[in-house]
């Protein structure tokens, strides 16, 4: 090939710079628009994965997720709520489902949630951050929140710290809690999640995403545009559980045998509360086997939170539904001192 001022086979001169030009004119044809907006979007991509790995590796522990209120902290410094999130709930929408409910939970205890790691569900290193936060807080009363699944998870935690540490739960709330497999609806879904999980296969965060967008339009009748839209970008975002964490839940949800901790939690009062018409877990089957299981422990099986949307386990969307349906068993079973009850702190 001909240097730019030679003559080519051709018998064409290459002027010098021609070919400079011709790409100079090129360029004329991109959009500017088109290509700070690809610039644009792909510094966005990277600032994304960038603050999702940050915000990854800062929770590869279990950590017991405080939430601060000036009244339940000054006056029941040892008595604390622990919420068990459900499945695919990230810390933060456990701390906004404390701060939903805490008209009604501080008048007991000091409020708390349980952050599960990234890393998996373990339940061993559950209990683990839970005793320790006992002990450095000096906390004499504990009083246990299961969200949906995290129901299953709060039984057997609180089963496991009388067993391994002598540590009585006073009280575990069962919000909308499968007693087992066969009360999650949704089961070719849930056995093919764990089916893959056992198989070492991840899921994608993009994908997780797409079918949280699918399955809450299918069930459109539960919840409200706006909670479609807020439910499927939590998790997409940096903030959204791991698929380790997510998949290991189902895995957890699938072999769980609430018999096992029949008998086993001391003197800890249980109470559930669920709606008929929940689309994720059959309530019907799910409190009959929790209150035939734990029939010593079980004080109260047919409050409902009748109105909420969606329908199942939704204390965060729903509090005013919530809160008088916990109000009245907390009054019922845990009564405070004449006139106690009547404080009210929002």
């Amino acid at each position: 090939m001909p240097y730019e001022g030679e003559v080519s086979p051709q018998g064409r001169l290459v002027v010098p710079g021609a070919r400079l030009l011709a790409e100079g004119a090129a360029l004329k044809q991109f959009s500017r628009r088109g290509f700070l907006a690809g610039t644009g979007a792909a510094g966005l991509l990277a600032a994304d994965m960038l603050l999702t790995r940050e915000v990854q590796a800062q929770r590869r522990t279990d950590r017991i997720l405080t939430v601060a209120d000036d009244f339940a902290d000054t006056y029941y410094p040892d008595a604390s709520w622990f919420l068990f999130p459900g499945y695919k709930t990230s810390w933060e929408e456990s701390q906004w489902i404390l701060n939903s409910l805490r008209g009604a939970l501080n008048k007991r205890a000091r409020l708390a949630a349980v952050g599960y790691s990234n890393q998996g569900l373990d339940i061993d290193n559950i209990v683990i951050a839970v005793i320790e936060h006992v002990r450095a807080q000096k906390l004499t009363k504990l009083f246990f929140y299961g969200h949906s699944f995290g129901g299953m998870v709060a039984t057997q935690v609180a089963a496991r710290l009388l067993e391994i540490h002598g540590v009585e739960v006073q009280f575990i709330v069962l919000d909308s809690s499968p007693y087992s497999k066969h009360d999650v609806l949704d089961q070719s879904w849930f056995d093919g999640v764990v089916f893959l999980y056992e198989r070492g296969f991840r899921f994608p965060s993009t994908l997780r995403g797409g079918y949280e967008l699918g399955e809450r339009v299918i069930h459109k009748d539960e919840r409200s545009w706006r909670q479609i839209l807020d439910q499927t970008l939590e998790q997409l975002s940096p903030i959204a559980p791991s698929s380790l964490l997510i998949q290991s839940e189902s895995a957890y949800i699938y072999y769980f045998d609430g018999s096992r901790f029949a008998g086993k939690l001391g003197g800890a009062k249980m109470a559930y509360i669920g709606n008929p018409r929940d689309r994720t877990v059959r309530y019907q089957t799910a409190v009959e086997a929790w209150a035939v299981a734990f029939k010593a422990n079980m004080v109260s099986s047919s409050l409902h939170t009748e109105g909420a949307r969606p329908a199942h386990a939704s204390p965060g969307w729903n509090p005013n539904v919530y809160r008088p349906v916990l109000e009245q068993l907390l009054d019922e079973h845990f009564p405070l001192p004449r006139g106690g009850s009547r404080v009210t702190v929002f």
